[in-house]
């Protein structure tokens, strides 16, 4: 355990130092493919941009270090395991990841679409859009993260039913509840829109009833 936690420090400091001095690169392709017509994306103070590298180089530390962290997890409990609690293990291990970069990406794409209705609105009103870069590029990537992690209910759920701690006929009965949790944990993230709110809810829905069917 003990060359593990220091194998995943040293890998963590690699990976942030490589996405801090990168940082230039990675947000000039970033603000290029999220380009939003009407929108200036602005500094508020001389040293911003290096926060904004601080804070890229964390996020890539981060994305690159989840893996590591999943793997350590699993060889460290695999001599407590079974073959087959073995095999079922490894097999959540894709999902899971498929499952984060889906929701990442879903997230993302959502956020580009409100952001650029919600410009165009303020510029219908005479309003300038002058966006902070450090509050648009947090509110876009911690955003798209929160929801990649909220499309990984499906494991837990599963998880939890495989332990006998609840049924499927349990998850069926408490619909509504479920469906009003979801609602309200995706208010929770930004933006507030109507329209977003409704199209980052109803695939989490989907994925409560696909739990349901799977099980």
């Amino acid at each position: 355990m003990r060359k593990r936690l220091y194998r995943g420090v040293v890998l963590f400091i690699i990976f942030f130092f490589s996405g801090f001095f990168s940082a230039g690169i990675i947000l000039k392709k970033l603000l290029n493919f999220v380009h939003i017509d009407q929108v200036v994306i602005a500094t508020s103070s001389p040293f911003q941009v290096v926060n904004v590298a601080m804070d890229v180089g964390f996020f890539f530390a981060i994305m690159f270090f989840g893996p590591y962290i999943i793997y350590s997890f699993y060889v460290f409990i695999m001599p407590a395991l079974t073959k087959r609690e073995r095999k079922k293990l490894l097999k959540s291990i894709p999902f899971s990841i498929i499952l984060f970069i889906f929701g990442f990406l879903y997230g993302f794409f959502i956020l580009n679409y409100s952001l650029e209705t919600l410009a165009s609105i303020n510029i219908s009103m005479g309003i300038a859009n002058f966006w902070n870069i450090s509050e648009f590029l947090s509110q876009m990537f911690v955003t798209s993260a929160l929801l990649g992690l909220a499309f990984e209910f499906p494991l837990f759920l599963s998880l939890l039913i495989k332990l006998g701690m609840i049924t499927s006929q349990t998850l069926k009965n408490n619909r509504r509840i479920a469906y009003f949790f979801l609602f309200a944990l995706t208010a929770l993230l930004p933006p507030t829109d109507g329209i977003s709110l409704i199209a980052m809810t109803v695939p989490l829905v989907l994925l409560y009833e696909v739990t349901i069917l799977l099980n």
